[in-house]
Formats: structure tokens, C-alpha cells, sequence
């Protein structure tokens, strides 16, 4: 099967995965997100580049997980475990589906992952060589200072946890240096093995400064990186190993095959509905109002003319699209984003998403035409259901704002329901900027006054760590075996994962109850209107949705899916 290739103006071959997403290079369409996702998208790519403990991120969200390293002086940070969690989790050939990111762009962050694990690996690839160098040669002294690091940190490790043992950490360190001194001034042996033995000792020594000039560039490098996203300044990711430049790289073409279908994934139609914790990615439901009433023919007649479900659907988001506009030049909405919704049910502690498959479905997007049916048709037991969702991204993706609109016929009763979901800012850990390396002291003389000394971007352990894991990030499942992992919280969205509630900020609290008011009034007009043309006495509806338009305005953010029976 073929398919026409706009950029080469000629017929090519239709590549897919098995899942039904199209590979083939065709009209290539950039999927971007919209307008003020930049914000939170640029916080969240942040967490590649930073140096900071990996802890931190169990902090932000309890369901994620940091597998406990079986050697410490392996453990990665938070930038190294983010970077090697994103990449393996959103592009790796066995992992499940992924929870749409409203309010950010997945594929930056991925891609800045990608950039901070290329910087990493050639910063690795540097070190690897100073290890073959000092390490190799000179294994026995290599091994005994690598013991004494490690012995530090343990020591170190339960000292924070209330032990006396941290202060045996120096004594390691100084146990160390006066060996390294034996050996230097009275090697045990003579002729060749006693220059050996002199520097035995010595030469990791000189392959540490080596080192450190490695690494505080390229911490440099990643502070500069992380700051500059953090301010909203940051350079876009650089992945030349996702450009394939000839048709034998398959590493390359795959991973650009995984990115573009991590943004197909993301355009997605279907949703999942987890019980308490509301349709995953756009957060809990916070309220719902309901009309329902029902279906009389007006005064006059002796029936209503029919009509279906969809028909009423397709009058609200004729009239969700003009929401923007108002009466007065008083700024107002901002373009929203009106799409149909396939809802699919899942469990609360469900571990994974399964989307729907088959020929309804194109690219993880269910076709229009089942869409339709599903909103006529599948309204009262199993099956999916459909919705209408009106969605507004604010303060740079940090508060997202959806109401989804749902209307069913049950016997002679009409129902239209609107409900609200609010999925609020980014943790505060992705937006803090790399703190500064200093330390204010007082002056010697003139103890009075304080002076502010620069401190190194990388300390000696830190130096150690990272020479130590050069060799094995060739490796990177004994990597992750002896240093630990990152475990995300399932099913797994990035933007939800991190997510905070809005009712903290007062601003955005506001923002999401005056949302509510004028959709649930357009809905109302549109659906009247419906019933209007087509003969139904819509006089208990108008006064319905007088009473549900008072109760709207005094709304307050609640539990709308915790009962208390």
C-alpha cells in the first residue's frame, strides 16, 4: 500500500507499528501546543539538567518511587534519573500507553532529556577515558580510594539518619592519605615495583583533577541549561541522533518513529475516567450541574419533531466556538480548545491504560463517524461514552481548566450535564533556578563584616560519583542494578504527576469558578434552541437553567465524585 509523499512529490510506502499510526514521512505537520503552555513545559524539561537530590521528586508526588541504590557512590541525581526515567518510560518500545499532558508539550520535554543525556554521555565518554587511564593502570589504588569514598558516604548516610557514625568519615578519608604518603615515601618493594607502588596511590589523585575540570564544565553547561528554562530564556533541545541521515541508521529512524508517535498519543481523542481521581490529565471533578427535564411538545402540537443527541452536541459547540466574543471590548476568554471526548472507565488504582483499537479507530484517535454513534447511542450501560470538552490553558500552562458537557435521552427525559476539572500549577521544585555556589564568612581580621566566597560547581565526592559511573553508563541496565532507578507513578502523564491544586492560588481559583458561568449558559442557550426548533415546550428547561445559572455563581470547588453513602 501506498501512500502520496507531498515533500518528495512522489508515491511511498505506508509505514506503521502494528497499532494502526502511519511512520511514512508524508506532509510533514508540526504538532505544537498552543499558546501559554510554554511556561509549564519549559519548568518540567528543567528537571533534566538539574544536580539536586533525586529524593525531592518522591517529595512532590508519594506515587513515584526511587529504587534504593545497592552502592551508593552509583546513585544517579535528579537530572540523571529523570532524564534515563522520561526516556525510557515515553519512548521505549515495551511501554504502555500513555495519559494526554494538557498544558504542556510532552515531546520538548522528552526531547530536552534526550539533549541532557547526550551531554552526559560525552562528558562519560571523557571521563571513561581518564578511568582507562588512572583507573586501569593503576586498578589496586583505584579500588582502595573508590572504598574510602564509598565508606564516607555510608558513613555520611547514617549520620543523616541519627547515627554517630558521620564523624568516622574523616578519619576514613585521613586513614587514606597517610597510606597514600606510606606508599610514596617506602613502597614494600624495590626496582620496577617500587616506582609502581610510589604512584600507585598518586595517579588517581592526578586522574581527579583531570576529572573535575571535566565535570565543572560540563555542569556548567547543565546549570546554564536549567536556568535558562526556569526564566523562560532557554535554548530548544539539540537530538541529532533522532535525524536519521541515511537509511541504514535504524537507531535513529526508531527513535524518531517513538517521538512521533509520543505527539500522536498526545492529539489523542479518548480519555480515561479513574473514579475519585476525576478523567486523568485534567484532574479531578471539582462540580457538576445537571438539566434535566421532560420532552413535552409545545402547546399547539401534537408531537416533537425528532432529533438525536448529537444534534444537540453539534449546537453547543457551535456555540462554545463564539464564546470569546462578547459585547464589550473587555478582554474576556482567550481562544479555547472545543473537542469531542471518547471517555473511557478505568479503575482508581488501575496500574495502565489500554486505549480502544480496531478500524474506528486512526492514529489512537477514534473516527468521527463512531464518535457520532457513541453519543447517540451508547448512553445507559457498558460501553464508552462521549462528552464535549471546552478547554482553557492559562498562566503558561499552569492551571488547566476543562468543562465537559454530556447530553442523554432516557425515555421521555433529556438530560444536559456539564462538568467541571481543574488540573492546577507545576510543583514549586521544577520552577526554582539552580541555587548559587557560595557561602557567606566572616572576615578574619575584621570579624565584624562578611565576605561572600565562591564555592566549586562539583565537590570532591561529587567528582568521585560521577568518574566512578562513567564506565558503566555503557551499560546502562548494570547501571541501573548497582545505582538504583526511578520509579514513575502509574498510569503515567507528565503533567498531571506533578501537578498541584489550583484552590491554593487565589487567582487561579477565580479563573476556574468564572469559567463555569458563561459555559453553562451558552450550553443551556444552545441545547433550548434545539428543543425550540423542533417542537418541545421548553419552559421548565429555561427555568431549570435560570435556577442551575443562580447556584453557579456561589459555587464553591468541592469533591463532586467523593459520596458520602
Amino acid at each position: 500500500m501506498n501512500r502520496w509523499d507531498e515533500l518528495t512529490g512522489d508515491w511511498g510506502p505506508v509505514v506503521t507499528d502494528g497499532t494502526g499510526f502511519d511512520f511514512s514521512p508524508g506532509a510533514q505537520i508540526p504538532l505544537t501546543g498552543s499558546d501559554g503552555e510554554t511556561g509549564a513545559t519549559q519548568a518540567l524539561a528543567s528537571a533534566a539538567y538539574r544536580d539536586t537530590p533525586v529524593t525531592t521528586l518522591v517529595e512532590a508526588n508519594e506515587a513515584a518511587s526511587v529504587k534504593a541504590p545497592r552502592l551508593s557512590l552509583f546513585a544517579p541525581n535528579l537530572g540523571e534519573a529523570f532524564a534515563r526515567a522520561i526516556q525510557v518510560r515515553m519512548l521505549g518500545a515495551a511501554r504502555n500507553e500513555l495519559v494526554q499532558s494538557f498544558g504542556v508539550v510532552p515531546q520538548t520535554v522528552v526531547e530536552h532529556a534526550l539533549a541532557a543525556n547526550r551531554i552526559r554521555q560525552e562528558r562519560d565518554t571523557r571521563l571513561t577515558v581518564v578511568m582507562g587511564v588512572c583507573g586501569v593502570l593503576f586498578l589496586p589504588g583505584v579500588l582502595v580510594w573508590l572504598g574510602a569514598f564509598q565508606l564516607r558516604r555510608t558513613l555520611a548516610q547514617l549520620k543523616a539518619s541519627g547515627s554517630r557514625a558521620g564523624a568516622f568519615g574523616a578519619v576514613v578519608l585521613a586513614v587514606t592519605v597517610a597510606f597514600t604518603v606510606l606508599l610514596a615515601v617506602k613502597p614494600p618493594f624495590s626496582g620496577f615495583w617500587a616506582m609502581y607502588f610510589r604512584v600507585l596511590m598518586i595517579a588517581p589523585i592526578i586522574g581527579w583533577f583531570w576529572a573535575k575540570r571535566i565535570c565543572e564544565a560540563t555542569a556548567k553547561d547543565l546549570r546554564d541549561r536549567w536556568a535558562g528554562l526556569v526564566a523562560g530564556s532557554g535554548v530548544g533541545a539539540k537530538i541529532p541522533e533522532a535525524v536519521p541521515r541515511n537509511p541504514n541508521q535504524t537507531r535513529a529512524e526508531l527513535l524518531r518513529q517513538s517521538l512521533a508517535k509520543l505527539s500522536a498519543e498526545q492529539n489523542s481523542n479518548v480519555v480515561f475516567y479513574a473514579g475519585p481521581k476525576g478523567i486523568l490529565g485534567m484532574g479531578s471533578r471539582w462540580a457538576n450541574w445537571q438539566m434535566a427535564e421532560e420532552l413535552i411538545p409545545r402547546e399547539g402540537l401534537a408531537e416533537i419533531h425528532p432529533f438525536r443527541s448529537w444534534d444537540v452536541i453539534r449546537a453547543i459547540h457551535d456555540q462554545l466556538r463564539m464564546i470569546e466574543r462578547g459585547p464589550l471590548h473587555t478582554g474576556g476568554f482567550p481562544k479555547p480548545s472545543i473537542k469531542h471526548w471518547v471517555v473511557v472507565p478505568v479503575g482508581e488504582g488501575a496500574g495502565k491504560i489500554a486505549r480502544p483499537t480496531g478500524p474506528e479507530v486512526d492514529s489512537f484517535s477514534v473516527k468521527d463517524f463512531e464518535i457520532q454513534r457513541i453519543c447517540n447511542t451508547q448512553q445507559f450501560g457498558k460501553g464508552n461514552r462521549h462528552y464535549l470538552g471546552i478547554q482553557f490553558t492559562l498562566w503558561d500552562g499552569n492551571l488547566v481548566i476543562t468543562l465537559m458537557i454530556t447530553v442523554t435521552v432516557l425515555a421521555h427525559t433529556l438530560r444536559v450535564e456539564v462538568t467541571g476539572h481543574a488540573l492546577g500549577p507545576i510543583h514549586p521544585i521544577f520552577t526554582s533556578g539552580p541555587p548559587a555556589k557560595e557561602k557567606t564568612i566572616s572576615k578574619p581580621v575584621k570579624f565584624w563584616e562578611t565576605k561572600t566566597v565562591q564555592l566549586p560547581l562539583i565537590g570532591s565526592d561529587e567528582v568521585v560519583r560521577l568518574a566512578a559511573r562513567a564506565p558503566l553508563t555503557w551499560f546502562p541496565s548494570v547501571l541501573d542494578h548497582l545505582g538504583g532507578t526511578l520509579k514513575l507513578p502509574e498510569p503515567f502523564g507528565l503533567r498531571h504527576t506533578w501537578a498541584d491544586k489550583p484552590w491554593k492560588h487565589r487567582f487561579m481559583a477565580d479563573d476556574a469558578l468564572r469559567a463555569a458561568t458563561p459555559v453553562l449558559r451558552a450550553v443551556h442557550s444552545a441545547a433550548i434552541q434545539v428543543m425550540t426548533e423542533n417542537g418541545v415546550d421548553t419552559s421548565h428547561f429555561a427555568s431549570r437553567s435560570s435556577v442551575l445559572s443562580g447556584m453557579v455563581q456561589s459555587v464553591e470547588p468541592g469533591q463532586a465524585d467523593v459520596y458520602n453513602a
